[in-house]
Order: C-alpha cells, then structure tokens, then sequence
C-alpha cells in the first residue's frame, strides 16, 4: 500500500470527533489525535466499526462499482454502454490498464476496510463486556472476510477446486497500519491462502454474531455469505448446508412481490443485509447513477449501462414480473432495480439462498430443505411466472440469471460455471483485473498480473 493511501486511511480514523476524557475542557485537537486515543475506549472502537460499513458502502466498492465492473466485463451483447467515462467503458471493452481509477479505488477501499477491521480487532481488549466485544469481532470479521473474497475474486484467475490455489491472490494483511512511518510492503499471497482467510473470518463471524443485529451484519449475514463463498468455490456441501441454515432459521421471508425486494428506503424482510443509503449521505447510490435514467437521478447516458434486446430472450414467460422490470428513456431501456437515487442497496437477499440451495441439492443428488424444483417454483409464484414441472441443472443456472440480473453477480458466476464470455474463454488475463499502477510503483514486492 502506498504511504499516501495509509495516511488517508488515518485521517478518515481520526477526525471522528473522538476525544481524550470526559471534561471539556481537556480536548485534544481532531487534527493531532493519537493512535492511541482513538483507540482507548468501546465507544471509539464502535465509531471505527461503523465507519467500515460507511467505507463498504462507498461507491468504489459495494455502493456499484464492484458490480459495475462484474456486469460490463462479464456482458456479452446483453448491455450497451451509453456513458462517457473512460474507466467503465474499458470494463465493457476488456481492454483495462493498469492506471484505471476505478480499478485503483476499488483495491484502495478493500484494504481501507480490512485495515479499519485489523485495527478494531487489535484493540478488543477495551471491551469489559464480553457479549460487546464478541459483536464487534464478529462484526470486523464479516467485514474484512467480504473485503478479501472480493479481492481476490478480482485481483486473481478464477478458483478451480485442487488445482490453481497456488497460484497468486491478493497480500493478506492482517496487522493494523497505524503509523505511517511503520508501513510494510507484502508480498501477494495465494488464491488458496485468500480463501482460507475469508472462510476462517466468516466462519468466526458466524458464531460470535447475534441473530439479529438490527442494519449491521448478522450471523446470518455471515451465513449467507458463507453460502455465497462455497458455491464460488465449488463447495456444494457446504454452499448448501449455510443457505439452507439460512433459509430455515433467520426468520427473513421473500417479499410478495419481486418490485418489493428494490428501491427501499428501509430494509426488505428479504434483506439479509442491504447497505444504508440516505438522501444525507455524502455518497448517493452508485447503481442507480449508472443504471437508472436521468429522470431518476442517473447520468446523461439515460442510462449509462442500458438493455439490449438479447437479454429478453432469458425470460421463459412473458408475464413475468422480472421481464417486465425495466421502462423506457430516451436512449434505452433500463433495470427498475436501480431507479432510486437514495435506495438501500440489497447485497444478500433470501432469495440467492434458493437458488444456492437448489443448484448444490441438484449437483449432489440431495434434497436438504426441498426439491430444487420447489426451491425454483417459489421463486417462480413470487414472480408469476408459470410453475415448470421438472428442472435440470441449466434450467436452475438459468434462473438465477433471470432473478439476479444486474446485481453484480455476472463476472463470478461466469468464471465459476467456465462459462465463456463471447470469444473470450473464461479464464483470459483481461477478465482479471490489474494490480493498480500505483501499487506496482510503491511496492517491489508486488507482482503484476499477466498481460497488464
């Protein structure tokens, strides 16, 4: 990491407000606060925390730029880029280089997350109360866990189970970087060791979490995402086993109907965790700037990211309600998922968790929780869509494009089912991202990718 990206790292730490003691009068300027001070009291660590969700949230990462970069370099004729920004349009080329802002800013934020996530857990010694203290581990773990599973998902060739773990992932850091001065340059680890690091976090995460923890991660957030984390992987067992436990037993139900799972100012009851958006914030919804029409608050591309005609030929019935979840503009057709500027962004809904569930049951010959076919119709009913008598793995794969279109799943889901896109097989060099410029300049240790 660059010593610049540190020192924003530590002025975004500590110009919180924190201050030293109860009396008012004994202050210490926001601009001269300590390591040491920011990190002496539960109330500060808490701040910490929070402010990780804010980071997640941010638009160079879960707040749309994640999935911007999955659906463009993942599209194949189902898209058509309108927009002027240079960074995207070399997603939707695959042609990237290695100096691509958003590329660079989407590594940066990662390890603002996991940094912030090693600096609470470094310091939960502060906690007296053990139930506190098991939360904001737990918490921290989730975080950092999601921040590496998707780094290395980006930064790395795809996983393929016994085969490439050797090969190089992203730097596993997990000591806080406090001091500018005490910055260290790591080397990148392997596929293998990323993963390891993200199922030993969420696993952890799972069993210190509450059930229920309000807008914050739960257990079964981290349940859920361990679901999500398996089926990458090709871990069907497992992938089955976390979203049944889901879907059983965290109380999160499928909305009634498909347009209410989006564009909600307050959680779903499918929201397994959705990040906050608020018309306060600093930061609007980045998925409604580059796919919703400029009458709803999206960009002059009205909309950047539109629909072609190709992607129709997915819906099987044409009175389904995800078929008909787009409207004009001037210049395309456009997702109805992202039509609110201020909208919580739905980041694990339940029903992923079924169609995770079906796709394990149906690999393994197995019917934990129900039949891939009642899993397939529920989600069917709930889109009106007509109920199918029987269902094969492709029709399942199918599916989950139909109810996941556009929230970011399309570069993973593509690379785990080798999936090709177009002419480009699914393991090419241009679907991996490049490690950022300005960390190949400010750290020799750093190994770029092939073909950047």
């Amino acid at each position: 990491m660059k010593k610049s990206k540190v020192y924003t790292i530590l002025l975004s730490l500590f110009v919180l407000g924190f201050t030293a003691c109860d009396d008012n009068l004994d202050v210490e300027p926001e601009q001269d606060l300590s390591p040491e001070v920011a990190t002496a009291t539960p109330a500060n660590i808490q701040n910490i925390l929070v402010g990780m969700y804010t980071e997640a949230r941010e638009n160079d990462s879960y707040g749309g730029h994640i999935a911007l970069a999955s659906e463009l370099l993942a599209d194949d004729d189902h898209l058509s880029w309108n927009g002027t920004y240079v960074q995207p349009a070399e997603f939707d080329e695959k042609a990237i280089l290695a100096d691509n802002s958003y590329v660079r800013d989407i590594w940066m934020n990662g390890y603002e997350i996991i940094n912030q996530a090693n600096i609470v857990l470094a310091n939960l010694d502060v906690f007296e109360d053990e139930d506190a203290r098991a939360q904001v581990e737990g918490e921290a773990k989730f975080l950092r866990g999601l921040a590496y599973f998707d780094l290395v998902r980006l930064f790395s060739m795809p996983y393929e189970m016994g085969a490439n773990g050797g090969e190089l992932g992203v730097p596993i850091v997990l000591e806080p970087v406090l001091d500018a001065s005490a910055i260290v340059y790591p080397a990148r680890n392997t596929i293998e060791e990323g993963y390891s690091q993200v199922l030993n976090d969420l696993t952890d995460a799972y069993a210190l979490l509450p059930e229920d923890n309000g807008y914050y991660a739960s257990k079964y957030s981290a349940q859920g995402l361990l679901a999500r984390v398996y089926l990458q992987r090709g871990d069907y067992e497992q992938a089955r086993d976390a979203a049944d436990d889901v879907i059983e037993n965290s109380g999160f139900e499928l909305v009634s109907d498909f347009s209410e799972a989006f564009n909600n100012d307050e959680n779903s009851n499918e929201d397994i965790l959705a990040f906050q958006v608020t018309s306060q914030d600093a930061s609007w919804n980045a998925f409604n700037e580059f796919w919703g029409g400029y009458d709803y608050g999206g960009r002059s591309g009205d909309p950047d990211l539109s629909i072609t005609e190709e992607h129709f030929d997915i819906y099987d019935d044409p009175n389904d309600d995800r078929a008909m979840f787009f409207y004009e503009t001037d210049r395309g057709i456009a997702t109805l998922k992202w039509q609110s500027q201020y909208a919580n962004i739905p980041f694990i809904r339940l029903a992923e968790m079924y169609l995770i569930r079906a796709e394990a049951n149906e690999r393994l010959g197995t019917e934990v929780g129900a039949t891939p076919l009642e899993d397939i119709n529920t989600l069917r009913a709930r889109a009106n869509a007509s109920l199918l008598d029987s269902v094969d793995l492709e029709e399942i794969l199918m599916e989950r494009r139909r109810e996941l279109a556009f929230e970011g799943f399309a570069l993973f889901d593509a690379k785990r089912l080798k999936r090709d896109i177009g002419d480009i097989p699914y393991n090419a060099n241009n679907l991996v991202l490049p490690i950022p410029l300005r960390e190949m300049d400010a750290n020799e240790e750093l190994v770029q990718n092939p073909g950047y």
